[in-house]
């Protein structure tokens, strides 16, 4: 059994595979699995896995003849995965040299520790670093802790964790985009402990990525936020959990309909019909008597349960009266 197995999806990423693979083999701790699964890219990507492969037996190439993903490639490895942790890297992205050795240490110096979270730092495009994901100075969180912080993102969601957990909670593939949220949440939800590490995450970021688009990919996140509340059910979430994630769902929903308020003007008309029902159906779904006091009367955030128009009437005036604002303050 090795130490690490690292997860590595693909799909079109020919132009910075090679620097993922080679961060990868300089590892310090070299007793390591690379499991890459091919996601039926079209570029050069599975030659260059296949020539990277035929240089180190660590490096196991997996073709999927259909692109299915993100979630279902990683869960397509962790299929194959050996490691005693496991973590992923993202075929754009790549680690400092240590980043492996150097979070491995913090699991063998804390057996209670079953998450751990690497350094993270942003790069632009051209790989220039940008910033350092700014983390709060918490030396060690609980399980629920680290949960509740990551509905916020408090703290981040890229980090290595110990065999058995991943295996019980593999990749959420209720959606395309967003739902390995979840199962970044369910991990350390289900962790004893959650640490940082200082081996550092490199993670490249591109104007392409979903949450710069304007596009149907950002309502997936009602979708992958109605997949977490029915696996948290499933796993005889505590009332306290539940509630706490009820409410990041509705603040989600109101955050999403301030998306089609904006945006829906560039949308063709079954993209906004398909956006504002999936609003709807998260609109009547949500468990009202969970809400805070706030969350559930402040104006725009008001559910009026029961009366769909009513509060579709409440948001385009509560949006309406930001964009105000907002012009009011460039002003002025």
């Amino acid at each position: 059994m090795e130490k690490v197995t690292v997860l590595v999806a693909v799909y079109n990423t020919q132009e910075y595979l090679a620097d993922c693979l080679q961060s990868l083999l300089r590892q310090t701790l070299k007793d390591i699995q690379i499991v890459c699964v091919d996601d039926a890219s079209t570029d050069s990507s599975l030659e260059i896995l296949n020539a990277y492969a035929g240089q180190d037996a660590r490096i196991e190439v997996i073709h999927l003849p259909e692109n299915q993903g993100q979630a279902h490639a990683r869960n397509v490895a962790l299929s194959h995965a050996r490691g005693e942790f496991i973590c992923f890297l993202d075929s754009d992205d790549w680690l400092s040299d240590d980043a492996l050795e150097q979070t491995v240490s913090v699991f063998e110096s804390n057996p209670m520790t079953d998450s751990v979270l690497f350094r993270l730092t942003y790069c632009d495009a051209e790989g220039n670093s940008v910033s350092c994901y700014p983390m709060p100075a918490a030396e060690v969180y609980s399980g629920y802790e680290a949960f509740k912080a990551s509905l916020t993102w408090k703290i981040h969601g890229v980090y290595m964790v110990r065999a058995h957990i991943h295996k019980t909670f593999p990749y959420d593939e209720s959606a395309r985009s967003y739902s390995d949220d979840n199962t970044t949440r369910l991990h350390y939800l289900n962790s004893r402990e959650v640490r940082c590490s200082q081996g550092t995450y490199f993670y490249r970021q591109h104007a392409q990525s979903v949450t710069h688009q304007v596009s149907m990919k950002r309502f997936d996140y009602l979708k992958a936020n109605a997949s977490m509340k029915r696996q948290l059910m499933e796993c005889g979430s505590s009332d306290e959990v539940l509630s706490i994630y009820e409410n990041e769902r509705w603040l989600n929903c109101i955050g999403l309909y301030g998306f089609y308020f904006k945006y829906r003007h560039q949308l063709e008309p079954s993209e906004r019909a398909t956006g504002l029902s999936l609003l709807k159906e998260t609109w009547q779904n949500i468990e009202t008597e969970r809400l805070t006091w706030r969350n559930c009367y402040k104006f725009g955030y008001i559910p009026f349960r029961g009366c769909w128009q009513l509060f579709r009437m409440q948001e385009e005036i509560y949006f309406s009266l930001r964009e105000i604002k907002k012009c009011l303050k460039n002003d002025g």
